[in-house]
């Protein structure tokens, strides 16, 4: 044990977590088959256009549970990096543990499983697989959440490169091994001078112009 507290600095291990959200995504389509519910062509063409905006609620979600925990909305940050396949929220600034574990669970909590529950009783096929894409792309959260939760007596806070993030603590991390991260390094101090409040990259805007044109050709060739 240190005396000093310091930054462990962490990145996503992205293959891991795709094997890991393709897991989930097994798991979350098989109480489809018990409920007996079809899933649709058309149900998925509808999924597949909200699905950024949903993916970008998973994000506001995350910012809320942030700002309602203790911090400052002027420390969070947004950004959308689709040719990383990512949308994140940002939280440039020291949090406690339980702000860290609500923040991460939020998303997975109300857009999966509630949604999920919601999205069965009202028998809407869009909800279902709203839900079952979002619990699917909750495997990065998941994975911090049950590793932060193992750990004593730290803080959490991102900085300015939206795949990593810090736990600031005494305790030697360096040896700590975990399934979908990575251990970088450790610093007295992070760098956060990027606090634009959203980012979007010029890739994803290409990249968002080819998939709308794409569902409306779906769309077009669906109707003749």
């Amino acid at each position: 044990m240190n005396n000093k507290k310091q930054y462990f600095i962490y990145e996503m291990h992205f293959p891991t977590l795709t094997a890991f959200s393709f897991l989930l995504l097994f798991l979350a389509i098989i109480p489809c088959f018990y409920l007996e519910i079809e899933i649709t062509y058309t149900a998925l063409m509808w999924a597949c256009l909200w699905m950024i905006p949903w993916l970008i609620l998973h994000e506001v979600l995350h910012s809320l549970s942030y700002v309602i925990h203790g911090a400052e909305f002027k420390n969070i940050t947004y950004g959308v990096c689709l040719e990383k396949s990512i949308l994140y929220c940002l939280c440039k600034q020291n949090i406690s543990k339980k702000n860290i574990l609500y923040s991460l669970l939020s998303p997975f909590f109300w857009l999966g499983i509630v949604t999920y529950i919601l999205g069965a009783l009202l028998e809407s096929k869009l909800l279902i697989l709203l839900s079952i894409l979002n619990i699917s792309g909750s495997a990065g959260d998941l994975v911090m959440f049950f590793f932060i939760l193992k750990l004593k007596d730290v803080e959490f806070s991102e900085f300015d490169n939206p795949i990593a993030f810090g736990i600031y603590t005494k305790e030697s991390l360096e040896t700590k091994k975990v399934l979908g991260l990575r251990w970088m390094e450790k610093k007295d101090d992070l760098v956060r001078n990027d606090f634009k409040k959203i980012h979007i990259s010029k890739p994803s805007i290409w990249i968002l112009i080819g998939f709308l044109f794409l569902f409306g050709f779906s769309l077009f060739l669906n109707c003749i």
